[in-house]
């Protein structure tokens, strides 16, 4: 394991418990958004790479009665906390490993996955893994964080103040990556989100979201200049914004052994 994924893994570890509290909640839309995407799905196992605390669970488990799920994450601690969520289904499993490439075997059925892709050190290798695995007619919904998520709002803020130039050609590279794809939708959800100040949002970011990789690689005092800042740029009081997603939807061509399958 790379030094990046191993603190990457190791942040989320720190961030898992605090994450299935304040985040898990609010991302609760998009969440539904992605698995509602997956409609006449084939045969197979249904796979969530970067499932995170695994809350695509609650909802595709009642969709799919009788099939296989499958959920894998870096992180141990998003892992147990996975498996927690899991228990007494005998249908789900939660594998610990690296969600970003995935043995075509699997043949899945779909692959959905929500805010994991903007984590990974590759996300065009992945979408193309992903969208790799799954067998004839299969579907896969990825839903992710784009670089510019907003023009004002928390986000934005946090942006701002930490003005590290974020790179993102590879955004341009994820349609291209999926080449052979039906592409469905490609659309940008905004959904509203509620915290209740800026103090809070900061703190949840830090603690329990994407700020703690950043944190374990600049360290404590970096982090409080930090949030000085941003605390100096942003409204007082319960802050409500309308972060824009990015939603990818796509499914796999028929084989032509397929298609001149006879049907009876």
């Amino acid at each position: 394991m790379t030094d990046r994924l191993a603190r990457l893994a190791r942040s989320w570890d720190e961030a898992a418990e605090g994450y299935e509290t304040y985040f898990v909640p609010r991302f609760a839309p998009w969440v539904r958004a992605a698995v509602d995407e997956l409609h006449d799905v084939p045969d197979g196992p249904i796979l969530v790479p970067c499932c995170g605390t695994f809350p695509e669970l609650a909802l595709l488990a009642p969709r799919f009665p009788g099939r296989r799920i499958v959920g894998i994450d870096l992180s141990a601690g998003m892992v147990r906390l996975a498996r927690f969520r899991a228990a007494g289904n005998p249908l789900v499993e939660v594998v610990q490993g690296d969600a970003m490439t995935l043995d075509p075997a699997w043949s899945a059925a779909a692959v959905v996955s929500v805010f994991g892709l903007q984590q990974l050190p590759d996300p065009v290798t992945a979408i193309r893994s992903w969208y790799e695995v799954l067998g004839p007619a299969g579907r896969l919904c990825v839903v992710y964080w784009p670089v510019n998520t907003e023009d004002t709002g928390p986000f934005a803020v946090l942006d701002k103040v930490i003005d590290a130039g974020r790179d993102s050609s590879w955004e341009d590279g994820l349609i291209p990556a999926l080449d052979g794809a039906l592409i469905e939708r490609d659309v940008h959800l905004p959904f509203p989100m509620t915290h209740p100040g800026a103090a809070a949002y900061f703190d949840a970011a830090n603690h329990a979201g994407p700020l703690r990789a950043l944190a374990l690689a600049r360290g404590d005092d970096y982090i409080a200049e930090l949030r000085a800042k941003f605390l100096a740029e942003a409204p007082a009081g319960e802050w409500t914004h309308h972060p824009r997603a990015r939603l990818i939807s796509v499914r796999k061509r028929l084989s032509r052994e397929a298609v001149a399958r006879p049907t009876s």
